[in-house]
């Protein structure tokens, strides 16, 4: 995944924790706008989640920013 994109993950995860708690969880349609303007990134976003590490569709955010850092 890119490392451009990796960074914003980590941003969103850190204002979802701040706002909500330790307990939040977030599925990767988070880290987009609510259209489809970027759908390789999207693609490549799904397979990390996905193919490479078999998440469930909501994960907690505490556990995608530590495995992103």
């Amino acid at each position: 995944m890119r490392e451009s994109f990796k960074k914003k993950i980590i941003e969103v995860c850190n204002k979802k924790i701040e706002e909500k708690g330790l307990n939040v969880g977030l599925s990767f349609y988070a880290f987009f706008a609510n259209k489809n303007d970027n759908p390789e990134l999207l693609m490549e976003v799904a397979q990390w989640w996905i193919l490479t590490n078999k998440l469930d569709h909501f994960e907690k955010a505490i556990k995608i920013k530590k495995m992103l850092e």
